[in-house]
């Protein structure tokens, strides 16, 4: 390959832009108008627009990639994770069309990404699995009658989904069918698809993953293992670098699988291979992530391997540079990095970063795709960079990251830096009486902290020193004073106005997904209201009080933080 185009956004962009470098190829980006001075958009060598609109219009929209992939001359596509990188429909446009696909293929993804089919495969190799629905459920009733029978706490996942998006756990009967529809929901509007399907879940089970990777050459490589149990929402939080606190027996357990599920598949391309492991032992397979993953950070800093480069290399047709498992060297811990308020049940906090410095240091490693300056928009995810660590131990690796996080600064928006500083004094993740997280450790037994200062999101109208012409970036060259100049300054941030006790108000800018009364009805205070969804997750509200409610805003409609969304006499 010779031009990349990256058919994604932020800080996962930057990185492959990095690796294309390196491996001698130019970069070719993609923004939405939202993410018109986004630092992806910058550093790419060269960046073309795909104009307004939601995911869908944009990031979403497969012809809207191949046409500029066309008008490049890029010759290869790398999805990152996110996004289409698990759509069969786009690796086989982009293979029809002509291109290089950086990627397993599609059949493969077709094959592992329905996830029911995945576990048939797993199931036939002998991997370690729970029950599980015959297939996606068909309706709300359908996900009570499969708790009935399986008993609970109950998965409910979005089959043709990844990273925690369309996953709800249900521990109680009651609440199975509205989570089963929320799953729905959500699974649509991440992945264009919202077929769920439902597995029994094991009991405060930490999520284990392997790391492979594969050739066209017959080689197929685990390259260890992570755990990735520190998750809020079902979305991680913490991963590090090998899986700690496991038997040999239980590691080779796991490699085994993930080899074998992989090599059954005929997978080429780097995958990961979830797993969970009870807090008896028991092992069940997961799901397979058939892209990059998130975290990939901590195996290639604890392998001294790039796997980004590896899946360049893979995709080009060329044997990877390793064809055993490399023996770790050191421990890495993987920090996200997201604009979410942790004191405020991890709310999504889009808006203008006013500063961002940075750490270093012996040890430390920051994947990023903003800086001061940078917006957050409310469309995407609320991940604005991820921090690594490094150590010759795990306990040096603590250290180091103490040390890290607290030199991390970052305003304007909320972040959840106050969580990981603070989850590095917990002695249930140190492990000095053993470790002691799960999955919903979070929301179960952490102490909690406070939340952030309140702010309103800023303008969202940036200074741009570019221009398109013919849907394609150029710098230009402006006076620095032009960005000094008083008159265009960015606006103070302000606290949001407090309101009567009985209006129910918008805690984050977003959508309003769904009313869960009707207009008129008798609340009680605390009872569940309404649906909002902003960066790819739902929230729900509560009464502030018990009363008559009355609703000021439809069903889809946008709003902004601290707008009234219903009034209870």
């Amino acid at each position: 390959m010779k031009k990349l185009l990256i058919a994604n956004r932020g800080e996962i962009a930057i990185r492959i832009m990095r690796a294309a470098r390196d491996y001698g190829a130019v970069s070719v980006g993609i923004y939405s108008d939202a993410d018109a001075s986004s630092l992806h958009a910058e550093l790419a060598d060269e960046a073309y627009g795909l104009g307004p609109g939601r995911p869908a219009e944009t990031y979403l929209n497969i012809n809207k990639i191949l046409e500029v992939a066309r008008r490049s001359g890029a010759d290869a596509v790398h999805p990152g994770y996110g996004f289409l990188s698990e759509r069969a429909e786009f690796a086989k446009a982009v293979i029809d069309a002509g291109l290089i696909w950086v990627g397993p293929a599609p059949e493969v993804i077709t094959a592992l990404g329905d996830k029911v089919e995945a576990r048939r495969i797993a199931e036939k190799v002998g991997a370690p699995l729970v029950k599980g629905s015959n297939g996606p459920l068909s309706s709300a009733a359908e996900a009570v009658a499969f708790a009935r029978e399986t008993g609970l706490p109950l998965a409910i996942k979005a089959a043709f989904g990844g990273g925690g998006r369309g996953m709800k756990v249900a521990h109680r009967l009651e609440e199975v069918g509205e989570l089963f529809e929320s799953a729905v929901r959500e699974a649509t509007e991440a992945f264009g698809r919202g077929e769920c399907y439902a597995e029994q879940f094991l009991h405060k089970p930490r999520h284990i993953e392997a790391q492979v990777i594969a050739d066209s050459h017959g080689n197929t490589v685990v390259l260890g293992t992570r755990d990735c149990s520190l998750q809020r929402r079902n979305q991680k939080l913490v991963e590090e670098a090998p899986a700690p606190f496991i038997t040999e027996e239980q590691r080779n357990r796991i490699h085994e699988a993930a080899r074998a599920i992989c090599v059954e598949a005929g997978y080429t391309g780097a995958g990961t291979v979830e797993f969970l492991l009870s807090q008896d032992g028991v092992i069940s397979f997961l799901e397979v992530n058939t892209r990059l993953q998130v975290e990939h950070p901590v195996t290639e800093e604890t392998t001294g391997l790039d796997i980004v480069t590896e899946q360049l290399r893979v995709a080009d047709g060329l044997p990877l540079s390793v064809v055993r498992t490399p023996e770790p060297r050191g421990h890495a811990f993987e920090f996200r990095i997201n604009a979410e308020d942790p004191g405020r049940g991890f709310l999504p906090t889009p808006g203008l970063i006013t500063h961002f410095r940075a750490p270093s240091g012996p040890g430390v490693r920051l994947d990023s795709g903003v800086e001061t300056g940078s917006e957050i928009p409310g469309l995407y995810d609320s991940m604005m960079a991820k921090l690594i660590v490094t150590g010759a131990t795990r306990q040096e690796a603590l250290v180091r990251a103490r040390r890290a996080l607290a030199e991390f600064r970052i305003e304007g928006v909320a972040s959840v830096l106050p969580f990981h500083r603070a989850v590095l004094d917990e002695r249930d993740f140190t492990g000095e009486d053993g470790f002691k997280v799960f999955t919903n450790w979070i929301e179960t037994a952490f102490r909690g902290i406070a939340p952030s200062p309140r702010v309103d999101p800023v303008d969202g109208s940036l200074l741009r020193s570019f221009i398109e012409i013919d849907g394609k970036r150029h710098e230009l060259g402006l006076p620095a004073t032009l960005f000094s100049s008083p008159s265009v300054q960015k606006p103070a941030v302000a606290s949001v106005p407090k309101t009567d006790d009985g209006t129910l108000t918008a805690p984050i800018p977003g959508t309003l997904r769904q009313w869960l009364v009707e207009d008129g009805a008798e609340v009680t205070k605390g009872e569940s209201v309404v649906v909002m969804e902003a960066m790819k997750m739902e929230t729900r509200l509560t009464a502030p009080r018990t009363g008559r409610i009355s609703l000021l805003v439809e069903t889809g409609a946008i709003v902004g933080i601290g707008a009234g969304l219903a009034i209870i006499r």
